[in-house]
């Protein structure tokens, strides 16, 4: 306690307390040649700066944490690999821990000691079996004569216990040591600790000093003063017994919580001497803000996400989150991957294999997307871009017929323009008609209406909710398969919500897409790699049921979507100047294009397109550009889409009236 120290220290003339305090060199030179010790305890780093220190416990924890979360898979090329046995060993590095936690590790030891050594267990010409993480206070790293590790020796109460040899020719090992760059040593990583030390003493200081404060009853230190004299009037030394017995007396009855605010009753010749600091001195506060903020400086964690007051260098949460990972955390990403790629990949002896970190699916990571989403999608809209080199921003692979720059005012593709002549373009119908490409969302409205008046059963199916319930099941316990919408979508079912069409269409849409997944190995029981991550997703969806269910009801749908939009348009809105205009475009395409397999058309097609035109303009305006006029003019516009698809096999933008194409066009559908 602070009184009882200072009366010590006043009446104690023989021998003064010292200040103990550790001192270790941040860097030193290693010179070739000898075994090289990193001169700085693991201890101190681990118990000083990490488990003694909140705000370094905060920042590692706050970085690895986050980091051992991002998704790492794996390609062959371009195209992802979702079973492998690399995957599996990532999976699950060792009996005792799982991905999360392994990684957790690799990050942890990084921050904290500046070095992570990972070790492979296997056989020598075989994949390993087994990942760890040793620590980094056991591995005494061998050097010889040159700038390579001759061998990591793994040391146990000082003696070496395993040594894992490093090939000199290809810097080959079983161990791999990540380090973070330290400029006076060849063999060791400087830790962040190391870096910020002095900010850590004055922060550990300072919470000490406090503690001591309270403890004394947060009232200033002092000292007793006695000064007695003799008859003579010389100076009386206190004996050791009578010194003893001032000190205990003091100790009990004043010092301590216990005790704050008692007077103190002095007698004779003593006197007390107050030496406390004045409360500005005392104020140590921002005397911890300010090394927080620097600790926290040196890890690259805003100060807002560890609770530092008057921090607010980010606008809000979200973009201190977003800068974390940005500056940070996705960096650090990167040399890890590099690393693994390095070290790991090869074990398995097979080419083209590299790991990817999915930093797409970062969810503090949306809105940065979201802006490059917006800005490209303004770069296409202002013909600044194509929409291939905007996919390529985004990360998509390019799609046929996307390379040409689009007129910002409708839309059209440049090389297109030309096309518009007689042959597309009917006289009857202004230039600036916009494109049918815009109304790839056009029938959107018509979904509730249907769903509305008809009698189609929207609901999940028992044998879809059983599906659904494995695939969550599987995702849970593998941490695999599936996706954030694939999850919903099982929820969905398993709850049995009546789906909206769009929804049910999405669902069509995913099983025939991934019906090819069927075929992969890992998707029928008894296979390597069962359950997949193809076999997980399909049971997510409601598997082979889900798919069946889809399939009908979506053929449904579309049957009384078609039926709903031509029995709403009354016969007498097709004018028979509008029947005479289909009539002759029927037959000057048919004249130029019809003994083509797959290309002739009737006025009972146009009439059916023109009346979906109609339909499309009433139910949904929203999608109707403002230079459209009539509904008339935009379904005549339907109408020369149309039959721009029936030459070419090509649409200007989504597609649709397929199931009116001719018999034989490839692109034809029938709704069964």
């Amino acid at each position: 306690m602070a009184i009882y120290d200072n009366i010590k220290n006043i009446f104690k003339t023989k021998e003064q307390p010292k200040v103990q305090r550790k001192e270790a060199p941040i860097v030193y030179y290693n010179s070739l040649g000898y075994d090289s010790v990193p001169k700085i305890s693991y201890e101190d780093l681990a118990t000083d700066g990490y488990s003694e220190n909140a705000i370094v416990y905060r920042c590692v924890n706050e970085i690895a944490n986050n980091a051992s979360r991002v998704k790492i898979n794996l390609f062959r090329g371009d195209q992802e690999v979702d079973n492998h046995p690399l995957l599996d060993l990532l999976y699950k590095p060792s009996p005792t821990m799982s991905q999360v936690e392994w990684f957790q590790s690799v990050y942890s030891y990084l921050l904290i000691s500046g070095n992570n050594y990972m070790l492979s267990v296997g056989g020598d010409n075989t994949p390993p079996t087994e990942l760890y993480n040793l620590r980094p206070d056991r591995i005494k790293i061998r050097t010889g004569t040159r700038a390579m590790p001759v061998a990591y020796d793994y040391m146990l109460k000082g003696q070496v216990v395993e040594s894992y040899d490093v090939d000199q020719a290809t810097g080959g090992s079983k161990v791999k040591h990540i380090k973070l760059f330290n400029p006076l040593d060849d063999y060791y990583g400087m830790s962040p600790i190391q870096a910020s030390s002095v900010d850590i003493d004055q922060h550990n200081l300072a919470n000490k000093h406090n503690v001591n404060l309270l403890q004394n009853g947060a009232r200033p230190s002092g000292a007793v003063i006695f000064n007695p004299k003799d008859e003579t009037g010389g100076h009386v030394q206190l004996s050791d017994v009578q010194r003893n017995q001032l000190m205990n007396d003091v100790n009990q009855r004043f010092s301590g919580t216990g005790n704050a605010g008692k007077p103190m009753l002095l007698e004779g010749d003593f006197d007390w001497k107050e030496m406390g600091l004045s409360p500005k001195d005392m104020d140590f506060i921002q005397l911890k803000n300010m090394s927080a903020k620097d600790i926290a400086l040196v890890y690259g964690v805003p100060s807002q996400l560890i609770g530092i007051p008057d921090s607010q260098t980010y606008s809000n949460f979200a973009e201190a989150k977003l800068a974390l990972y940005n500056e940070t955390i996705i960096p650090l990403l990167d040399r890890i991957q590099g690393d693994m790629n390095e070290w790991l990949v090869p074990m398995f002896n097979e080419q083209g294999l590299e790991l990817r970190y999915d930093i797409d699916s970062i969810p503090a990571m949306a809105e940065q997307r979201k802006r490059v989403f917006e800005s490209v999608t303004a770069g296409v809209r202002d013909g600044i871009l194509t929409r291939n080199e905007a996919r390529e921003q985004l990360g998509y692979e390019p799609m046929e017929g996307a390379d040409s720059l689009l007129v910002p005012a409708n839309l059209m593709p440049l090389n297109l323009a030309d096309d518009m002549t007689e042959d597309n373009i009917s006289e009857d119908i202004p230039e600036e008609v916009v494109p049918e490409e815009l109304i790839e969302n056009e029938d959107a409205d018509i979904d509730e209406i249907i769903k509305a008046i008809s009698d189609i059963n929207t609901t999940p199916t028992d044998s879809m909710v059983v599906e659904a319930k494995k695939g969550i099941a599987w995702r849970k316990e593998f941490n695999r398969g599936g996706t954030r919408i694939g999850a919903t979508r099982a929820s969905q079912i398993v709850a049995k919500e009546t789906l909206s069409p769009s929804t049910v269409r999405r669902m069509f849409s995913f099983f025939s897409r991934h019906e090819s997944d069927k075929s992969a190995q890992g998707f029928r029981v008894g296979e390597k790699g069962y359950p997949s991550n193809g076999r997980i997703a399909w049971a997510l969806w409601g598997g082979d049921a889900g798919f069946s269910w889809s399939t009908k009801v979506r053929n449904q749908l579309e049957k009384e979507k078609n039926k709903f939009i031509e029995d709403g348009i009354e016969e007498k809105q097709v004018t028979a100047a509008v029947k005479e205009g289909l009539k002759n475009k029927v037959e000057e395409h048919n004249e130029k294009h019809g003994d083509k397999a797959g290309k002739r058309v009737t006025l009972g097609m146009l009439s059916s397109v023109f009346k979906r035109g109609i339909g499309a303009y009433r139910t949904n305006p929203g999608s109707v550009r403002p230079s459209v006029t009539s509904e008339e003019q935009w379904a005549y516009a339907r109408v020369n889409a149309f039959l721009f698809a029936v030459r070419t096999g090509k649409f200007r933008g989504g597609k649709f009236d397929l199931d009116l194409l001719p018999s034989g066009h490839p692109l034809a559908t029938w709704v069964q």
